[in-house]
C-alpha cells in the first residue's frame, strides 16, 4: 500500500475505466466503508472514511476509520487488539463507496462482542432474530464498559 495523494476526480469515463483513486467524499467529508472477512466474504462493520483515516490506511495497511460518533480517527483494535489487516480495497465505479477485505485479528469485530456488527436478521415482518452465535468476548474487559 502506499501514502500518495487521491487523484483528482475527473470525467465518468475516466472515474468509471481509468486507473486513478479518486474518492468522493460525501458533504462531511465521508466516505462509506464496508469492511468483509478476506476468508469467507462475510460483512463484518460498516464505518466511515475521511480523507486522512483513508490515506492512514493505505499507509499502515490496517483498517483506520473516522468515528462520526466520537468525531476522532479510529485505528481498529487499538483499544482491542482487534485489529483488521487489510487484504485489498475495492471501490465502486464512480468511487464514492468502499469496500475492505480484511483480515479480523482477535474474538471479533463488533464493540457488542461479536464477529461482526451484522448478527441479526430482520424477518419478513420486520422482527429482528440472531444470525449467528453469541457474544466471543466480553466488551467490558475490553473496553472497560458495556456496550
Amino acid at each position: 500500500m502506499n501514502s500518495a495523494p487521491f487523484a483528482p476526480r475527473g470525467d465518468k469515463h475516466d472515474l468509471e475505466e481509468g486507473a486513478a483513486f479518486a474518492p468522493k467524499f460525501d458533504a462531511d467529508g465521508l466516505i462509506p466503508a464496508v469492511a468483509l472477512d478476506a476468508a469467507t466474504r462475510e460483512p463484518l462493520m460498516l464505518a466511515y472514511m475521511n480523507a486522512e483515516s483513508l490515506r492512514l490506511t493505505l499507509e499502515k495497511g490496517e483498517a483506520v476509520y473516522w468515528s462520526r460518533s466520537r468525531r476522532e480517527i479510529w485505528h481498529k483494535g487499538a483499544t482491542s487488539g482487534h485489529v483488521q489487516k487489510v487484504r485489498e480495497i475495492r471501490t465502486d465505479c464512480d468511487q464514492d463507496a468502499l469496500v475492505l477485505y480484511v483480515e479480523q485479528i482477535g474474538a471479533g469485530a463488533c464493540h457488542t462482542g461479536r464477529s461482526g456488527c451484522f448478527y441479526r436478521r430482520i424477518d419478513p415482518a420486520g422482527a429482528l432474530e440472531f444470525a449467528e452465535g453469541g457474544r466471543r468476548f466480553d466488551p467490558a474487559e475490553v473496553y472497560g464498559h458495556g456496550t
